[in-house]
């Protein structure tokens, strides 16, 4: 009787610490979604200091990681955790999680959290992003995205760059590079959301249902994305 009672304790402690770590995990990814809102209105109010118009409305994919943390001492990393979603031919896709981990050398010195934001720019590259990981600079060829109201004409960002980097700090956007940086699905917070694992081709090829828990940041994407072509359009008839 009492190792009957003793084996029951233990699964229901079990069944306890399951659903803990879920409404964590959801809690936290809720947490994620909302501040990836904030770094999107970011975009859009501050467009003399922030990412090209033309650029935002080319961009075949958004991704946003909302405070990613860099470190260390000679020797630094970084690692955070983001949203992503790409243009379907019936808007955007429901928004895939992502994690974003890498080493960096060089000399630095204590702790920097910015808003990283990754704006996959052609075929080549959403190729890459669907292949649930890819390296940044090694599979896949990203550079520091021009800043600013317009993009520059002499730049090559057009044509031949498949993914545009920005990390946003106090405010203001600049162009980042993430030398060696691994992009992959973030599969505990997929599962949270989603309530079960589902991979980014389905969820970016426009293949699965937004959960109501992301509608902000669907509405978010849209908008920005939206704002960005009109304000484009009127520039061209300029």
């Amino acid at each position: 009787m009492k190792k009957t009672i003793s084996v029951l304790v233990t699964m229901l402690l079990g069944l306890m610490g399951t659903y803990a770590w879920a409404g964590s995990a959801r809690e936290d990814t809720v947490d994620r979604l909302q501040m990836s809102v904030e770094v999107l209105h970011a975009i859009m109010n501050t467009p003399d200091k922030g990412i090209p118009e033309e650029v935002l409305s080319d961009a075949k994919c958004i991704v946003v990681v909302p405070h990613l943390v860099k470190g260390g001492f000679i020797f630094g990393g970084k690692h955070g955790r983001g949203v992503a979603s790409c243009r379907t031919s019936d808007g955007w896709s429901a928004p895939a999680f992502v994690s974003v981990g890498g080493g960096s050398w060089g000399l630095q010195i204590g702790v920097e959290g910015v808003d990283l934001v990754m704006l996959v720019m052609n075929e080549q590259g959403f190729q890459h992003l669907l292949a649930d990981k890819f390296q940044l600079s090694g599979e896949g060829s990203a550079a520091a995205g021009p800043v600013g109201r317009h993009a520059s004409a002499g730049t090559d960002w057009k044509m031949n760059t498949e993914i545009l980097t920005y990390s946003r700090s106090k405010g203001l956007f600049a162009g980042i590079t993430l030398e060696g940086a691994v992009v992959e699905q973030d599969n505990d917070s997929t599962r949270a959301i989603y309530g079960k694992n589902m991979s980014f081709r389905t969820i970016l090829s426009g293949k699965a249902t937004a959960p109501r828990s992301t509608e902000a940041f669907m509405e978010a994407v849209s908008h920005a994305g939206q704002k960005a072509a009109i304000a484009e359009a009127r520039e061209d008839k300029k």
